[in-house]
């Protein structure tokens, strides 16, 4: 009785996910996502150190939680080339002998990234995957936070930088017509570093920070 009651569940579960629900060379896949940005911001060296920051400083960057969409292809069944597009916006605050103050003000990123992803196929549908590749980190419109503007910078930048993403999730079709699930999470690892100028340009803080953001995403995507 057991194998014949496996039996119509198996040919039940093919019903519902049958062999075409799967992704195929060829195909692009659009994912309409909610992220969760979570970096770092730690402070690894102090380079300059003119308005006199106190011993034992320390930064940390705070969350963000954004849309983005991502646009996947196909190369092979089992082989896809991923890019995101989204812009994330972060503040620097101090921590340890900095604690209460703050660094940077809204600074805005946009995280150039592409991935080569592996994809595992199975007969229910259900695709887990890894994938790596290179990132570039565009900063735009950062800001001194009040801390260090009264500390008289008047101007701050966080160098551009390249770096690497490492990333694994699982997508899963709903039905036959392209619908479906995702779950992503990206590790990023990449460093800057962030100066402030006072108001005749002369550079009077100078330090390194490590970013290496979580990026944690899920949504809805449409294979075609």
């Amino acid at each position: 009785m057991k194998p014949t009651i496996l039996a119509a569940l198996a040919a039940t579960t093919m019903a519902v996910t049958p062999q075409a629900a799967r992704a195929e060379a060829g195909d692009v896949q659009v994912k309409l996502l909610g992220t969760a940005v979570l970096p770092d911001g730690e402070i690894t060296e102090l380079q300059n150190n003119a308005v006199g920051l106190p011993a034992g400083s320390q930064t940390a960057a705070n969350d963000n939680y954004v849309p983005t969409i991502a646009l996947e292809y196909f190369v092979s069944d089992n082989f896809s080339l991923e890019t995101i597009c989204c812009l994330t916006q972060h503040d620097v605050d101090g921590r340890a002998a900095l604690a209460g103050a703050e660094a940077v003000s809204n600074a805005k990123i946009l995280p150039a990234t592409l991935t080569a992803k592996f994809h595992l196929n199975t007969e229910s549908g259900f695709k887990p995957y890894i994938g790596a590749g290179p990132t570039y980190f565009v900063f735009i419109d950062e800001q001194p936070g009040a801390t260090t503007a009264a500390l008289g910078a008047t101007r701050q930048q966080l160098n551009d930088k390249f770096g690497l993403a490492v990333q694994a999730g699982f997508d899963l079709p709903l039905g036959e017509d392209g619908f479906g699930l995702s779950v992503d999470a990206k590790r990023y690892f990449l460093r800057t570093t962030a100066r402030w100028f006072d108001a005749g340009g002369t550079e009077v803080l100078r330090t390194r920070h490590k970013i290496d953001p979580w990026v944690i995403s899920a949504g809805v995507s449409y294979r075609f």
